[in-house]
């Protein structure tokens, strides 16, 4: 993909949801494994300081500007994104069309019975959909053993796609170090999505996804995020600096 631009040293695609999904159906079709990131303002102020996270971005097949505050970024410095394309909502178009198109779907991650939870909300939102496997993201990832284990789950389901709700970064690790060996075609990190689907977490309201101030709802519900969601007056304050720079 051609359509990128570059955004505090990370590469993103410059993709409607209908693009990105064009891109996906392509993935499946090719085989092999491709790596999806959803890109949020907090994961890529983390990624200033961390060049793993920074690379790994950087290498991924897809890159799509989840968050306002990345479509708020890109356009303060001249580089307008065509919409946001959030992990959720990605999450539920894959859904939508993988009845029709074949696709297999296995959900990683979040607490225990929160993935069976979406797994039975998603077949009855979808008609057809088929869910290869489900598994809770609470294991030990030092352990070698449980982690081949999960792997070897995975590889079992013979999935297209995997979809990995254990956080960032540490979901799109898990991917980088395991992705091959999983056999999907697709592996994607939307972090605290399995909550919405299962309805464990209600999502925020649709005026304030418009306005861009879904980060607010969740820290109302959640305001254990607090200390995460200052990285976003934080990366506003970075991308006023770059701007600042380029106009010196």
């Amino acid at each position: 993909m051609e359509n990128k631009i570059s955004l505090l040293g990370a590469g993103i695609h410059n993709v409607t949801m209908e693009e990105a999904m064009t891109v996906i159906d392509s993935f499946v079709a090719e085989g092999g494994l491709h790596q999806v990131i959803t890109l949020n303002a907090e994961i890529l102020y983390q990624a200033q300081e961390n060049q793993r996270l920074l690379r790994l971005i950087n290498k991924a097949d897809l890159v799509t500007p989840d968050g306002s505050g990345i479509v708020w970024g890109a356009n303060y410095l001249g580089m307008p994104l065509k919409e946001r394309v959030s992990g959720i909502d990605l999450l539920w178009e894959i859904c939508r069309v993988a009845p029709e198109k074949g696709w297999r779907i296995y959900l990683l991650g979040a607490a225990p019975g929160v993935a069976e939870q979406a797994a039975a909300n998603l077949k009855i939102k979808y008609e057809g959909i088929s869910i290869a496997g489900v598994r809770n993201g609470y294991f030990d990832m030092s352990s070698q053993e449980e982690v081949q284990s999960i792997v070897e789950e995975v590889r079992q389901a013979q999935a297209d796609i995997l979809f990995i709700a254990m956080g960032a970064p540490r979901q799109e690790y898990f991917i980088e170090d395991y992705g091959k060996e999983f056999g999907v075609k697709v592996a994607i990190g939307v972090g605290g999505s399995f909550d919405v689907v299962a309805g464990v977490v209600k999502r925020a309201p649709v005026f304030m996804q418009k306005m861009g101030i879904e980060w607010l709802w969740r820290l109302l519900c959640q305001p254990s995020r607090w200390k995460r969601m200052m990285n976003l007056p934080r990366f506003v304050r970075l991308v006023k600096k770059t701007k600042k720079k380029q106009g010196s």
